[in-house]
């Protein structure tokens, strides 16, 4: 192997000792790194240009030379709001529904998530019979696609699904808990906990095996109890993790939008629209085809992401240095 291996290698060695002599070693690492950075610069960098551009343009045509140049005009449509806490009184009120709607799913979902993982990290984390099954068991979820899980729960939810016939055995009426706002929004929250929680598991999980077990054998000779040790040792050493966890399911639940969208469709009415849903209705589903408004919804949910995210780094920052 040796003697085929060899020859090959000397003539390929021929082009890049040449384009090193040329170049000099430090400069021939951009050789390597060129094929990712133009492929990250296409993928990433354009579309975050072209997303500007066409949130500063309004019309319904594709092409950025056919559409007319409209400044701030995207944004003052989506900001014209006499009440900001009343959706109906905004020119684009649907924008401002889905707005809200995201701001308590987010609220309730970020936290749900973040308090179960915890717990089930914690509990993952002790010598218990299966812990391996049940490692598995609670990233199951996670492997499934969005899609498959919300209709796997629809089928569960619907008039004569899996839920009802249950309730029905026992002597209750079945419900339509998809046609019910509330019940929309509570099962859609706890479908995305349902599905994510494992992967922030695992996150926290490791988190809680990389601390060190001396900490808590000199807990242990200090007699300190089980609630002392939770919240002096491993909540503290454990706040970098939850920090990640927090960013990570933050991100994903202002992102929220395939699993919901197959599981009630943005309904019952819009109790279930979420800005990433009224991105996509408006840019790609409604007619017309409102690109310039969806850019710029788009753009101003970015900013909120980096935003809050900084925010969080801040204070992970001052309680690290403090």
């Amino acid at each position: 192997m040796y003697s085929i291996i060899a020859p090959v290698m000397r003539i390929i060695e021929i082009p890049f000792a040449f384009v090193q002599s040329r170049l000099g070693i430090r400069r021939l690492a951009w050789l390597f790194l060129a094929p990712n950075l133009i492929l990250f610069g296409l993928f990433a960098f354009l579309p975050i240009i072209l997303n500007v551009l066409y949130a500063l343009t309004g019309g319904d045509q594709v092409l950025l030379g056919d559409r007319p140049f409209v400044g701030a005009g995207n944004f003052e449509t989506l900001a014209n709001c006499a009440n900001y806490l009343d959706p109906n009184s905004c020119e684009k009120d649907l924008f401002w529904r889905a707005i809200w709607n995201s701001v308590w799913f987010v609220a309730l979902q970020v936290g749900l998530m973040v308090a179960f993982s915890l717990l089930t990290a914690l509990v993952l984390n002790r010598k218990i019979r299966a812990r391996g099954f049940f490692r598995g068991v609670f990233f199951f979820p996670v492997l499934l696609s969005p899609v498959v899980v919300a209709l796997i729960w629809k089928w569960i939810l619907q008039r004569n699904g899996v839920l009802n016939a249950g309730l029905d055995s026992l002597g209750f009426e079945p419900y339509t808990w998809l046609l019910d706002t509330r019940w929309a929004f509570s099962w859609s929250v706890f479908l995305s906990v349902w599905a994510h929680m494992g992967f922030y598991t695992l996150i926290l999980l490791a988190g809680l095996q990389a601390i060190p077990r001396d900490v808590y054998e000199a807990a242990l000779m200090d007699r300190a109890s089980n609630w002392r040790t939770f919240t002096k040792i491993t909540l503290p050493l454990l706040s970098p993790t939850m920090l990640v966890v927090l960013v990570l399911a933050l991100i994903k639940g202002v992102q929220t939008f395939d699993e919901v969208y197959a599981f009630t469709g943005g309904g019952p009415g819009s109790a279930t629209t979420f800005i990433i849903q009224f991105i996509y209705q408006t840019g790609f589903a409604g007619n017309p085809r409102l690109f310039g408004l969806a850019a710029a919804a788009s753009i101003l949910l970015a900013l909120v992401l980096v935003v809050l995210t900084a925010v969080q780094l801040w204070v992970n920052r001052r309680n690290v240095d403090g």
